[in-house]
């Protein structure tokens, strides 16, 4: 892809992190798992979207939106940008019951407020940024201030107010991790289910073991980079076991990215590019298995909320 060809230039900071299938095959599913102890963000989601029926197919579908601004050139962007804007204008809504005291019943939601397009900014924006450090290398000081800037104009170009978001990195790193450490975040029921479902804390379909092997070292990984509350309230088991697993594959993840002289052509390969073309191999499982009558998520209603009798 030529410089210059799209919003961010090819030595961006978003780029350059995004470039990196370990960060775009892992930091998706780590921000919906994050993400889902934000009601708002939730509810929003789950009661307007095929989110409960088809979670990952919406999954490849966000990846491609996401990359198409930050990697692709400026009309792939502006195709994703007026896609999201369609989509997103119908959504508003209340919540259909309490969660927890900072969102009770009632509570209104809409994907036009922009505290919510900030904080979807902010679950993306920390998820690849922790996925880079614990998968490629840690980022420097001035490397995760330009790539917070970058994520920046990201949710500038989705539509969110640039005032809506800190001014700088030190800034966001107070206000996000305080947020995190609140009693503010809370998780539905419903939320952990599909959140379990997401992260390999349940399996309802599993692959032939060689590739339930691979994902269930992708679901590890990501398990690992969450902050341990998070960890908490979806009742992970995390002791020595999964952290000297985690990283020793961590561990190999990274001393990949620092042979690439050395390694087979194939494998440099690998490292870098879109993610979208992997992802799609997960949504061909899901339709295979809806159009076998098979639920994606058993235990998940796919009815929204509001049209639910009891």
């Amino acid at each position: 892809m030529p410089a210059q060809s799209g919003y961010f230039s090819d030595d961006s900071m978003i780029r350059r992190v995004m470039r990196k299938r370990a960060v775009g095959l892992t930091y998706g599913q780590r921000a919906l798992v994050i993400g889902a102890v934000h009601p708002l963000l939730y509810v929003g989601t789950a009661e307007n979207t095929q989110h409960r029926t088809t979670p990952y197919t919406r999954l490849a579908l966000t990846g491609r939106l996401f990359e198409a601004v930050s990697l692709g050139t400026r009309e792939e962007a502006d195709r994703a940008r007026s896609f999201t804007r369609k989509r997103h204008a119908p959504v508003q809504g209340a919540l259909p019951e309490d969660a927890g005291t900072h969102n009770p019943q009632g509570t209104r939601y809409s994907a036009h407020d922009p505290q919510l397009m900030f904080m979807t900014m902010a679950f993306t924006f920390d998820s690849a940024e922790v996925m880079h450090d614990l998968l490629v290398r840690k980022l420097t000081p001035g490397e995760r201030e330009g790539l917070y800037q970058d994520y920046c104009r990201w949710g500038e170009l989705f539509g969110m107010p640039r005032e809506a978001a800190p001014a700088e990195y030190a800034e966001f790193r107070r206000y996000f991790d305080g947020y995190l450490a609140s009693g503010e975040p809370f998780l539905t029921e419903e939320a952990k289910l599909v959140g379990s479902y997401l992260i390999g804390q349940r399996i309802a379909h599993p692959m032939p073991i060689p590739v339930q092997q691979a994902l269930g070292g992708f679901n590890l990984l990501v398990q690992s980079s969450l902050p341990p509350r998070i960890r908490e309230m979806y009742g992970l088991n995390w002791g020595l076991r999964e952290e000297l697993a985690c990283r020793g594959l961590a561990r190999a993840v990274r001393t990949a990215h620092f042979s690439p002289p050395l390694a087979p052509k194939l494998l440099r390969g690998s490292l870098t590019g879109p993610s979208y073309p992997l992802y799609r191999l997960a949504t061909r499982r899901e339709q295979r298995l809806i159009a076998a009558g098979q639920s994606i998520m058993p235990g998940v209603d796919p009815l929204p909320q509001a049209s639910r009798v009891s």
